[in-house]
């Protein structure tokens, strides 16, 4: 599924908050994504009608199995790529900026190309010094 940028943050975004605070609420996403209340809640509205997200009677967010799939898959790449580029020699905050903004247009060819040979370089390094 090609889901526009922000909707892939702001399922990445819940991710993170629900492994943080283990509940998420509107406010708590504005906060984080420096949001105001009200495009918060359209877009949550959106990611509900479209199954990516659930709402309980107390207003927390819940990531459907849809949802998750897709915040799991942008949290991974974003952090995957941020250590390539840490690995490259990216300061720290440089590499996982730059990572957020790449994570929603790599393409998994270029993705996986990357991936592969930065566990190929690594494997190498740490077989040619076994330590």
């Amino acid at each position: 599924m090609n889901l526009q940028e922000s909707a892939e943050m702001y399922l990445e975004t819940i991710l993170v908050l629900e492994k943080k605070n283990g509940q998420v609420r509107a406010i708590d996403i504005a906060r984080q994504m420096q949001f105001s209340r009200p495009t918060v809640s359209q877009q949550i509205k959106r990611l509900a009608a479209d199954g990516y997200l659930e709402l309980d009677a107390n207003k927390h967010i819940f990531l459907t199995s849809k949802g998750r799939l897709i915040a799991e898959e942008t949290y991974n790449r974003h952090n995957s790529l941020a250590e390539i580029f840490i690995w490259m020699g990216v300061s720290e905050q440089t590499a996982f900026e730059d990572a957020c903004r790449i994570e929603h247009y790599i393409s998994t060819e270029t993705f996986n190309c990357l991936r592969q040979h930065y566990e190929n370089d690594c494997n190498n390094a740490i077989a040619s010094n076994p330590g």
